[in-house]
């Protein structure tokens, strides 16, 4: 899931000169009496070679564009790109979704040098960034979308596209409401209580598999699973580890998962991005996936979440 590296495109302009571009596109548009509102249908897309520059790059200007490279023989891609459109629809027009063939689009492939698929890119304000490869986990695939699009307004002051929902009459796009959830929360509260934290995580997990969004069964899985995690450790050993091997995420890791239980919220968070800033691969995967849930903990309208997450933006872009 590294999101480090950027795409050398010859199309592709340089950061000042996007974000130029970006601000010119939304002038022009409040100009116009501001952008059109679109269906939820055309929040994805299919893009090929010719129509690239004006769907994605021109587009991307507007909003972050999310590139799903797929062929119709990859049975991966089958599993991902249903989920993908569902997301973009879900996200209600923070991103846009372009689906590209390969088999038709092999001029593309090249330039992105994909490998494999399915292969997930995204351009924002005419920049390529790499996502992910391969059918990641639903909650994965939110935090990278979650991470792109407070990039995207941060640097670049891009707020996605309005979107009419009527537009189209697809009631099946606006999210259903699922629940009531009262006694599988109160089962989950009951097993930490009774300090079964097993109980607690799968309680919690019964809920989210039915609404992957439940705010409250979000913050109690994370808090339970941290639980658990430092339940049994030793603090004076785990912090041992941590200043005599800096280089050992997996040590980081643990003394940041004992810094948010102890309070030391900030401590936790400045931990591991900087384990994120000078690691690569899985390693650095491995510390932003923790910081994410850590971020999930405490909850995403903190100050110091939000200060976190702008940490890890700088370092990972």
């Amino acid at each position: 899931m590294s999101m480090s590296g950027v795409v050398d495109l010859a199309a592709v302009k340089a950061a000042g000169e996007a974000k130029a571009k970006a601000e010119q596109a939304r002038a022009e548009a409040a100009r116009h009496g501001g952008p059109a509102a679109v269906p939820p249908s055309a929040l994805v897309i299919d893009v090929d070679e010719a129509g690239f520059e004006r769907d994605v790059l021109q587009r991307s200007a507007e909003v972050p564009v999310v590139l799903d490279f797929w062929a119709e023989w990859c049975e991966p891609c089958k599993q991902l790109g249903p989920l993908l459109e569902r997301l973009a629809v879900e996200y209600d027009g923070r991103f846009l979704l372009a689906k590209i063939d390969v088999d038709a689009n092999q001029m593309l492939m090249q330039q992105f040098g994909i490998q494999g698929i399915p292969a997930v890119f995204a351009v924002v304000a005419g920049q390529a960034l790499p996502l992910f490869q391969g059918a990641v986990p639903e909650a994965q695939i939110r935090e990278t979308l979650d991470q792109l699009i407070q990039v995207g307004e941060e640097r670049f002051g891009l707020t996605g596209l309005a979107v009419d929902r009527d537009a189209d009459g697809s009631e099946a796009a606006a999210r259903p409401v699922a629940g009531p959830y009262d006694a599988l929360l109160e089962a989950a509260m009951a097993a930490l209580d009774a300090g079964d934290l097993a109980g607690a995580v799968q309680a919690y997990k019964n809920v989210l598999a039915d609404d992957p969004a439940h705010p409250e069964a979000k913050l109690g899985l994370a808090q339970a699973e941290l639980l658990s995690r430092v339940q049994g450790l030793d603090p004076q050993t785990v912090r041992k580890n941590a200043a005599d091997n800096p280089s050992d995420v997996a040590a980081q890791i643990a003394a940041a998962d004992l810094d948010l239980v102890g309070g030391h919220v900030q401590d936790a968070f400045g931990r591991l991005v900087e384990t994120v800033r000078r690691t690569f691969g899985d390693d650095r995967d491995a510390a932003r996936l923790r910081l994410l849930e850590l971020f999930e903990v405490i909850g995403p309208e903190d100050p110091r979440v939000i200060a976190g997450r702008q940490a890890l933006a700088r370092v990972l872009f």
